[in-house]
């Protein structure tokens, strides 16, 4: 089984790399440590199954999911994050996710995980998936790339430069996103968003 591992926490990434080397002879596994290296090598060759944090450098594990999803890959995903929050979730099953898991689950949980994922089916952990019920997502993807860089300090015009956009569609793009989120302003929108897991 080909599989890309990313995880921007060198011990972690190590350290999983480790146990799944340890389980099975038959696993080989590609590293990386951010989100932008993952699509390179998603794009440059076909993995079984992708194994990702979401918060990362670059391009978050989200992205890599719906990226995937865009391409009708046949890839298998599983997010492994810190964070179980009802964003994140909700996205990720919308993006055709396999597997939901909190990195402090145990182990043989991951190990069981990725066999029923090879297996064809779906693994969330039932509380996750229920905390993911009723929360809305107001942003759309512009709004929230926007938001992104902003929350990264990136003023107008960077922000602008790396979308390919207007810098007054920027301005219009976050000025959405305040209002949306009842925000007094760009920072402590992207603090909400990030907080309901929605950045």
């Amino acid at each position: 089984m080909n599989i890309l591992l990313a995880e921007d926490q060198a011990m972690v990434r190590g350290a999983l790399a480790a146990l799944l080397s340890l389980t099975d002879d038959d696993m080989q596994i590609t590293e990386v440590e951010d989100g932008d290296s993952a699509l390179k090598m998603l794009k440059s060759q076909h993995y079984d199954l992708l194994l990702t944090d979401i918060e990362m450098p670059g391009k978050s594990g989200l992205e890599l999911c719906q990226w995937l999803q865009q391409q009708a890959s046949s890839t298998k995903v599983i997010v492994l994050t810190t964070f179980g929050r009802a964003g994140y979730i909700k996205r990720a099953l919308e993006y055709g996710v396999s597997g939901f898991l909190l990195k402090d689950a145990p182990s043989d949980e991951l190990i069981s995980t990725i066999k029923q994922v090879m297996a064809g089916k779906r693994v969330i952990d039932p509380e996750l998936a229920f905390s993911a019920i009723g929360e809305i997502d107001p942003l759309n993807d512009k709004e929230r790339r926007a938001l992104r860089l902003a929350s990264e300090g990136l003023s107008t015009a960077d922000i602008a430069s790396k979308l390919f956009i207007a810098e007054g569609t920027v301005r219009n793009y976050l000025s959405e996103a305040i209002n949306k989120l009842s925000a007094s302003n760009r920072i402590d929108a992207a603090r909400i968003a990030k907080q309901k897991g929605w950045l």
